[in-house]
C-alpha cells in the first residue's frame, strides 16, 4: 500500500477508534486503553524539565492551554476521561489525527490531554511503527502500543503541565481523577 494511502487509512482508523471510544462510554466509566500493551513503567520521580527538549516542548505547546487554540490546530476530543483505579488517570485526549504517522516530531505532539476542568495537563506522542528505529524523547524510550489504533505503534506521555508522582513519562498520573 503506498505511504499516502497507508497514512489515510491509519487516520481513518484512529478517527473511528476515537468515535467508538466516545460513543461506547458515558464519560463516567474508567477505561484502560493500555490493556494488552507492553508499556514501560518509569520509576517515580518528577522533573519538570528533564531535558532542554522538555522545556522546548512546553514552550511550543503552551498555546494549547486554550482548547479553542487546540481545535484551530487540528486537535479534537477523542476520548472520554481515561482512568485506571489502580494506577491513576490520563484525562481527556484531544488528538490531531493528521499528525498520527510514522514521524516523531517532538514540537508537534499527536495528542494533548486535559483534566475535567479543561486544564492542559500533558502531551502524548503516537508514532506508527513501519520498521523504523523506535523513537526516544531525549533518551526516554517510547512505550510499545498504548493507543486504540489497529497498527503497530509507540506512545509516550509527557506530563509537562501536571506533576506526576509516578514520573514525567509514566502514562498514568495518580493526581488525575475522572468522575
Amino acid at each position: 500500500m503506498p505511504a499516502v494511502q497507508l497514512k489515510s487509512a491509519l487516520q481513518i482508523a484512529v478517527a473511528l477508534a476515537a468515535i467508538v471510544a466516545v460513543a461506547s462510554c458515558d464519560g463516567s466509566q474508567s477505561i484502560d486503553p493500555m490493556a494488552g500493551h507492553n508499556h514501560a513503567i518509569v520509576a517515580p520521580s518528577f522533573v519538570k524539565y528533564a531535558s532542554p527538549l522538555a522545556a522546548q516542548v512546553k514552550s511550543a505547546t503552551a498555546r494549547f492551554h486554550s482548547q479553542v487554540q487546540a481545535s484551530k490546530a487540528g486537535y479534537a476530543l477523542a476520548s472520554p476521561c481515561v482512568s485506571n483505579p489502580a494506577a491513576g488517570g490520563m484525562g481527556f485526549h484531544w488528538v490531531n489525527v493528521a499528525a498520527v504517522d510514522p514521524v516523531f516530531d517532538p514540537m508537534s505532539p499527536e495528542a494533548v490531554l486535559y483534566d475535567t476542568r479543561g486544564k492542559l495537563i500533558a502531551v502524548e506522542y503516537i508514532v506508527i511503527n513501519v520498521g523504523q528505529p523506535a523513537p526516544t524523547f531525549g533518551g526516554q524510550p517510547f512505550d510499545v502500543g498504548g493507543a486504540p489504533i489497529p497498527a503497530p505503534h509507540w506512545t509516550l506521555h509527557v506530563w509537562l503541565y501536571e506533576e506526576n508522582s509516578n514520573g514525567l513519562f509514566n502514562p498514568w498520573n495518580p493526581a488525575v481523577v475522572c468522575p
